[in-house]
C-alpha cells in the first residue's frame, strides 16, 4: 500500500471506530435515521379524514338546498351534525370546534335558480387550522356543486324548450376524466413523507458530523489533515449509503408510498447527495466547540430547510433572497430530484438541473472544506 494510501485507510478506520464507540452518534446514524420515517408514517397513515362534522345554516329551507344536502351528506369526507337557525349559532360551533366548516344557503337560493336569468350563491367556511380538515370539506362540496349545476343547466335548457338529450349534449360538450397523478390516494402523507424522507438523511447525517466535531474539540482529539477529510467523508458515506438505499427504495415500497422511478436512477442520486451533505457538514463542524451545539443547529435548521426547499411550500412564494440561500443547501436540490423520480417517474436527464446542483455544491463544499481543515491545521499549530 502506498504512502497516499495508508494515511486515508487509517482515518477511514479511525472515523468508523469514533462512530460506533459512540452511543449518541450511533443512534443518531442508524436508530434515527430508520425509526424517524416510521413516526412520520404513523402519524400520517390514515391519509384520508372520514366525517368531518358540518354544520348547516339554511335559510332557504328549499326542495333544492336539500337535494344538494342530502348528496353532500352521501359522501364519504363529510357529516352534517348541525342544523342551525343563524350563522352566529354556526359560527359559536365552529370556535368551540364542534364543527370544522359552515355551509350557508341565503333565503333567495331557490327562488334564483328558478329564474333564468338568476344567479344563486352559497356560502362555505372551512376551518383552516387543518389542511386535511379544509381539503375534505372543500373538495366534496365542489364535487357536489359541478354536479348540481350540470342538472340546473339541463332544467333551465329544458325550461326554454330544448329537447333533453340536446341539453344534455350541450352541458357535457367538454367532458372530461379526473385522474389523480403522482399521489393516486390524495393524502398529505404520499406527497409529504418522500421529501421528509430526504430531510431525514440530510439532517441526521448533518447532526451526528457536527457532534462527532464537538467530542473532538472538546476531548482536544481534532484532526484537519487532508487524509482526515478524506477519511471521515468516506466513513460517513460508507455507512450512509446502506441507510439511504434502505429509506429511499425499501421504505416506499414497503408502506405503499409512490415509488414509480428507477432504482438505479435512485442509486446514481444518492452519491452526490450524500457526499454535498458530508461535505457540507465537515464545513461547519469546523466551527462547533461542544457536541451540543449540534443539536441546537439540527432543532432550527430543520423546519426552515424543509419551507425554503419549496417543497410544503411553493417556490414561487419565496422571497428570491431566501431561495439564493436555500439553493446552497444539498437538500433543495436533493429533494426535488427524488420526488421528480421516485413520484413522477423522471429519470437523471429530465431531473438534470438538480443532479448536477448537487455535484456542484459537492465541488464547492469539498474545496472550502479543505481550505477550513488547512487553516484550522495552521491555527492549531500556531498554538
Amino acid at each position: 500500500m502506498s504512502k497516499f494510501q495508508y494515511p486515508i485507510v487509517k482515518a477511514f478506520v479511525a472515523e468508523l471506530f469514533r462512530i460506533f464507540r459512540d452511543p449518541g452518534v450511533t443512534v443518531i446514524f442508524i436508530v434515527a435515521t430508520l425509526v424517524y420515517p416510521l413516526i412520520y408514517k404513523a402519524i400520517y397513515w390514515n391519509e384520508q379524514i372520514t366525517n368531518v362534522p358540518v354544520a348547516v345554516v339554511d335559510l332557504s329551507n328549499s326542495p333544492q338546498s336539500h337535494e344538494f344536502l342530502h348528496r353532500w351528506n352521501a359522501a364519504p369526507d363529510i357529516k352534517l351534525t348541525y342544523s342551525c337557525t343563524s350563522m352566529a349559532e354556526a359560527e359559536q360551533l365552529l370556535r368551540d370546534q364542534k364543527v370544522h366548516g359552515i355551509i350557508y344557503f341565503p333565503r333567495d337560493f331557490a327562488r334564483q335558480l328558478a329564474d333564468p336569468l338568476g344567479q344563486a350563491h352559497i356560502s362555505l367556511y372551512c376551518d383552516m387550522s387543518s389542511f386535511l380538515y379544509m381539503k375534505a370539506i372543500y373538495l366534496s362540496c365542489n364535487n357536489v356543486m359541478l354536479e348540481s349545476m350540470r342538472n340546473i343547466q339541463i332544467d333551465r335548457y329544458e325550461n326554454m324548450g330544448v329537447d333533453k338529450n340536446f341539453a344534455w349534449a350541450l352541458v357535457q360538450d367538454a367532458p372530461y376524466t379526473e385522474t389523480a397523478l403522482f399521489t393516486p390516494t390524495g393524502g398529505y402523507g404520499s406527497f409529504l413523507i418522500p421529501a421528509v424522507l430526504m430531510l431525514i438523511l440530510h439532517q441526521t447525517l448533518f447532526f451526528g458530523i457536527c457532534m462527532l466535531g464537538g467530542t473532538a474539540r472538546e476531548e482536544n482529539q481534532e484532526s484537519y489533515t487532508f487524509y482526515s477529510l478524506i477519511g471521515r467523508a468516506a466513513a460517513c458515506f460508507t455507512i450512509y449509503y446502506g441507510l439511504s438505499t434502505i429509506l429511499l427504495c425499501a421504505f416506499p415500497r414497503l408502506f405503499d408510498l409512490p415509488h414509480i422511478g428507477s432504482f438505479w436512477d435512485i442509486q446514481l442520486l444518492i452519491v452526490p447527495y450524500l457526499l454535498a451533505i458530508i461535505f457540507f457538514s465537515l464545513c461547519v463542524s469546523v466551527f462547533i466547540r461542544n457536541r451540543e451545539s449540534g443539536l441546537v443547529l439540527l432543532i432550527s435548521s430543520s423546519l426552515i430547510f424543509l419551507f425554503m426547499a419549496g417543497i410544503s411550500w411553493p417556490k414561487e412564494m419565496i422571497p428570491d433572497a431566501w431561495w439564493y440561500i436555500a439553493c446552497c443547501i444539498p437538500y433543495t436540490h436533493g429533494a426535488h430530484a427524488f420526488i421528480h423520480i421516485n413520484s413522477m417517474g423522471a429519470n437523471l436527464a429530465t431531473t438534470s438541473t438538480e443532479y448536477i446542483a448537487l455535484w456542484i455544491l459537492t465541488l464547492v463544499y469539498f474545496v472550502l472544506a479543505s481550505i477550513l481543515f488547512y487553516v484550522r491545521k495552521r491555527q492549531n499549530n500556531a498554538f
